[in-house]
């Protein structure tokens, strides 16, 4: 580890992280206090309902046009950058993918380097990254940066002078051999941090797991898969679709010890209700990705989760897809709106747009299914999801057998299934507007080819057992992604934007009647509340990571991270030109080489003039 200080620029900085909590306050009191106010940028996903929407209104509809780029900094590294900066009063806090280096940076004097942290890891890690060597950020609680590094060490660093204050091992390893590792975000709840685990290609069992953030002491931990004890669960309080899970719920849907690698990992982003006291979450695809060699359910995987924060035990389960059969992880972002008026009446719910291409509503006290409804039209995997509670195929989606991988059998190639193994959306988060009660997505418009075949278990080795290979949605606008506007009260798309690549970029909503998102060709973009395309800046590499703003003197400004890679962009980020390797990836993302190259930036911007 290097750590550079500038202690009278740290002064400068301390009255943002001053907030020093009184007795027995929680670290979630000074959270929510600083994300009241839109200046700062406090969490990953903007709040802790996973709205990215920000009240700032400064750069609107109508300045947007003159944006301009404020300043610029390297993050010295050349893979994908996905996640964004926190920016907490005076400070900006900006991370990078593997070695995982943070950078405070100085808002008064130039983005100065405040301090600089740079673990050192195990570079076996590298290769059992499924999808590139991205890190989705790091969180802010207890006047301490929290990091997830890819080798499963969670960090606690001072935020003021960058020293470790703790670490913990999350992960069995650190140094791959399991086939573990961190590429989440934590979360900060109360007095505990939430992290997850990757690894589902490798046969990693998936859990959450809560650490004390005073001295990073394990507080609980929820297998997705397993026992009643190791998940957490009440077999006659944790209930799915209002009924009790009853005991085993998970073990029983699976043959033998299979769960054990079972995968269901937790590499998503996380919500919480502090009404509730409810974290949310998803778990991951079911391992192998050869469904004949897991009959069953296979629950708890590709399920949305509601837990305690306290304890960990499970309020509430719903698997959107059961045994799964083409790896659509169900880890995508949990959003939280109150009072939407679905049918007529006001209801607090969650809205999730899974990779399996449906975009679900619940009641997120409940966990009761309001609406499932196809966000992308092309999606054929599936008829719907059944919604008659009387019938025994409620909540469940009506497989087509022309595109079941399990019924045609292994070692056949099943063509044309829409979506993709990288789901309709996959983590790009997207954004919830209450001017405009519409939620705006980026997705991927891209269809599939998938063969499985027999595969056995090492650890640390790839457990995969399908190959694949990917391209736009035939019959359509030729792009692999649209940039929708979504009525989740209906289960409707307003409209949609076509994009020539997926959008792999998190959405930002504000005030000023805009929305921006980012593209794989490098575009930062502003749209109105239509889509009518207000503002594009083409940034020196493609963008996956996640649009933020915050206010600092006085004026306005908008962040993001380029840095092609993630799994649309493996094959720029690793070097991979086989059109099957990067899991399917490579072959149907080729064209993207024509349009941008590596690299590693933030790029601020601003209305000059303000």
């Amino acid at each position: 580890m290097r750590v550079h200080k500038h202690f009278m620029a740290v002064a400068l900085a301390a009255t943002a992280l001053s907030l020093s909590q009184a007795a027995g306050a929680l670290a979630n009191d000074e959270l929510q206090s600083m994300a009241a106010d839109a200046k700062n940028w406090v969490m990953q996903t903007g709040d802790y309902a996973n709205t990215r929407y920000s009240k700032l209104n400064k750069i609107n509809k109508d300045n947007v046009k003159n944006l301009q780029v404020a300043w610029t900094f390297s993050t010295g590294v050349l893979r994908g950058h996905e996640g964004g900066p926190l920016i907490i009063g005076d400070v900006m806090y900006v991370h990078a993918p593997f070695p995982n280096t943070v950078y405070a940076l100085d808002l008064n004097n130039d983005g100065k380097i405040l301090w600089k942290y740079e673990p050192k890891q195990d570079a076996n890690v590298i290769p059992i990254m499924c999808c590139d060597t991205v890190n989705r950020g790091v969180a802010y609680g207890d006047g301490k940066i929290f990091l997830y590094q890819a080798d499963t060490t969670l960090v606690a660093l001072d935020a003021k002078t960058g020293e470790v204050a703790w670490s913990v091992k999350n992960g069995s390893t650190v140094d791959g051999s399991t086939g573990e590792s961190g590429t989440s975000a934590p979360m900060v709840v109360k007095d505990k941090v939430i992290v997850g685990i990757s690894g589902g290609e490798f046969g990693v069992r998936g859990h959450l797991t809560a650490y004390d953030v005073k001295d990073g002491k394990q507080v609980w931990r929820a297998y997705s898969m397993g026992s009643d004890e190791e998940m957490l669960v009440d077999p006659q309080k944790t209930t799915h679709l209002g009924k009790p899970v009853g005991e085993d719920s998970s073990r029983k849907t699976w043959e033998g010890d299979q769960w054990k690698i079972g995968g269901g990992t937790t590499w998503g982003w996380y919500s919480y209700d502090p009404k509730l006291n409810l974290i949310y979450y998803g778990t991951g695809n079911p391992s192998t990705w050869n469904p004949s060699q897991r009959p069953g359910d296979n629950r708890w995987s590709m399920t949305i989760m509601a837990r305690d924060a306290d304890t960990g035990m499970a309020k509430w389960f719903y698997q959107m897809t059961p045994h799964d059969e083409w790896d659509y992880d169900g880890v995508n972002e949990m959003i939280l709106v109150d009072g939407l008026e679905v049918e007529g009446q006001p209801r607090d719910v969650l809205v999730h747009f899974d990779r399996n291409g449906f975009a679900y509503t619940m009641d997120r006290a409940t966990g009761e299914l309001l609406v499932a409804k196809k966000y992308d039209p092309v999606v054929n995997w599936a008829t719907e999801v059944v919604m008659d509670k009387n019938s025994d195929q409620y909540g469940r989606p009506q497989v087509v057998d022309k595109y079941s991988t399990a019924k045609n059998g292994e070692d056949v190639n099943t063509t044309g299934i829409c979506p993709a193994a990288l789901g309709t959306k996959d983590q790009q988060p997207a954004t919830y507007s209450p001017k405009t009660k519409l939620f705006y997505v980026p997705t991927n418009h891209v269809c599939m080819d998938y063969e499985p075949y027999r595969v056995s278990y090492t650890a640390g080795q790839p457990y995969v057992g399908a190959t694949l290979s990917m391209y736009p949605a035939p019959n359509s606008h030729g792009g692999m992604g649209n940039f929708i506007a979504w009525d989740a009260a209906k289960g409707e798309i307003v409209w949609s934007k076509p994009e020539q690549f997926s959008v792999w970029s998190g959405a930002l909503a504000t005030d000023g009647d805009i929305v921006f998102y980012g593209t794989l060709e490098g575009y930062l973009k502003a749209v109105d509340k239509d889509g009518n395309e207000l503002y594009k800046f083409k940034t020196p590499s493609g963008i996956i990571g996640n649009v933020t703003t915050y206010e600092h003197n006085g004026k306005q400004y908008v962040a993001v991270l380029s840095g092609v890679g993630g799994w649309a962009g493996i094959g720029l980020a690793a070097g991979l030109t086989k059109s099957t390797e990067g899991l399917g990836a490579v072959g149907g993302y080729a064209g993207l080489s024509d349009y941008t190259a590596l690299g590693g930036q933030l790029t601020v911007f601003t209305v000059p003039d303000q």
